[in-house]
């Protein structure tokens, strides 16, 4: 997948569109928060790393922000990534911080999220993890009969009540999404068929009640899917709050909103989903007084604000088809290899960082340093003629990268990553 650059040399900065993202390019380098490729290497020290823009991460939530309702809350699901810094730069941008394990727990709190406003999901809370959650004051989103009675115990011993919320599996899924989270049989969540019997058993406990959780699905470039889900989650948790013991105060929507990452995908149209959310919002203030509407997203905020950057050791020739090697490959960013869940692999967009303006032109595969064949991070692109040392980008990778990848397979080094 090419990207749109202008190939004249210039001395001023230019715009260099990135699956829809705005990078610059200057004097034939990428620039990244301001900083120029080659020079940001530099002061970094060594390859490879990752580098997150703050700019286009705030961009992005005044994006949202301008298309949303007021009263709605919006959270970052830290999974998609937990670095201590990107975290803290989000709490002061988003509403709450939803997090999976309590590791990254500790990250939300040191980072200074209001506890109210931090929500706790997985399948597989073990009891500590959840001792950990009722201390720290956070929001529990149940997934199992088995979390009720281990959290009935803790509070009981610590004279604690827990807030919860009930994680509902749904009998719909989020059309034309790339992770389907609910519908069918899954592991996440409670089936709404059982949830009935759920709430009894959460008043029987003496938990705090607040809200469903109902996540049908991610990566969704569909608008009209994502709004039809977001209508079917808002009438299911208006029929369930008839059962529930306490008023509802929340109701995570979830997420669902993709990035464009391969060749032919088009940019979500946010505005649809801004007006349903709208509507939605109007009704909860007339049929659910009191309960907030949170949109729970994490890849949708970071992604395009990452670049994943390895250098080049090797320029070889096998059998007509060039190859450059390169001192990083899936041990740190395994999803651009495609074996992070590619049925069929496809390419990331990416580029030679340091020659954004070269004319010259070559056909030409990257792979990383690793003694497998899966090592691969660019097959068969169009891309400008590099040599040893030269700065290969893969760009949509502010998200489900560095955390995400087997970063001790075969005792290479561990990647860097940085704020910038």
């Amino acid at each position: 997948m090419d990207i749109p650059v202008n190939a004249t040399p210039a001395k001023a900065a230019m715009p260099v569109h990135c699956a829809m993202n705005q990078f610059q390019v200057q004097d034939g380098d990428l620039v990244i928060g301001g900083e120029r490729l080659t020079q940001l290497v530099g002061r970094l020290g060594q390859t490879p790393f990752y580098a997150y823009d703050r700019s286009l991460m705030a961009q992005r939530v005044a994006e949202l922000r301008a298309v949303l309702p007021v009263g709605l809350k919006l959270h970052y699901a830290m999974k998609a990534n937990p670095l201590p810094q990107l975290v803290k730069f989000m709490v002061g941008l988003v509403d709450g911080i939803d997090i999976a394990s309590a590791g990254e727990l500790k990250v939300a709190m040191a980072a200074h999220a209001n506890p109210l406003e931090v929500s706790f999901a997985g399948p597989g809370k073990r009891e500590a993890e959840l001792l950990a959650a009722v201390n720290a004051g956070v929001l529990i989103n149940l997934e199992s009969f088995r979390e009720v009675t281990a959290l009935e115990a803790i509070c009981a011993s610590t004279g604690l009540t827990a807030r919860v919320a009930l994680r509902v599996n749904p009998d719909f899924e989020l059309k034309g999404s790339g992770m389907r989270m609910g519908g069918g049989a899954k592991p996440f969540g409670v089936d709404v068929e059982q949830i009935p019997q759920m709430l009894k058993a959460v008043a029987h406990a003496g938990l705090g009640f607040e809200g469903f959780h109902i996540f049908a699905g991610s990566q969704s470039l569909q608008a009209n899917a994502i709004c039809e889900a977001q209508q079917k989650s808002f009438e299911l948790a208006l029929q369930l709050s008839a059962l529930a013991p306490a008023p509802v105060r929340s109701i995570n929507l979830g997420g669902g909103l993709g990035v464009p990452y391969y060749p032919g995908e088009k940019r979500l149209e946010l505005a649809l989903i801004g007006e349903n959310l709208h509507l939605l919002a109007q009704r909860a203030e007339a049929e659910l007084p009191g309960a907030a509407l949170v949109l729970e997203l994490g890849r949708y905020l970071v992604a395009e604000a990452g670049v994943y950057v390895t250098r080049v050791l090797d320029r070889k020739l096998s059998r007509g088809q060039v190859f450059l090697v390169t001192d990083g490959g899936l041990n740190h960013h395994l999803s651009a290899s495609g074996n992070f869940g590619q049925v069929v692999r496809k390419n990331y967009p990416v580029a030679i960082g340091n020659r954004m303006d070269s004319r010259s032109k070559e056909i030409a595969s990257v792979v990383g340093p690793l003694c497998t064949p899966l090592d691969l991070l660019a097959d068969r692109m169009d891309l400008p003629v590099a040599q040893a040392g030269d700065l290969f980008v893969v760009f949509q990778s502010g998200a489900y990268g560095a955390s995400a990848s087997p970063q001790g397979f075969l005792g290479h080094p561990a990647c860097l990553e940085v704020l910038v």
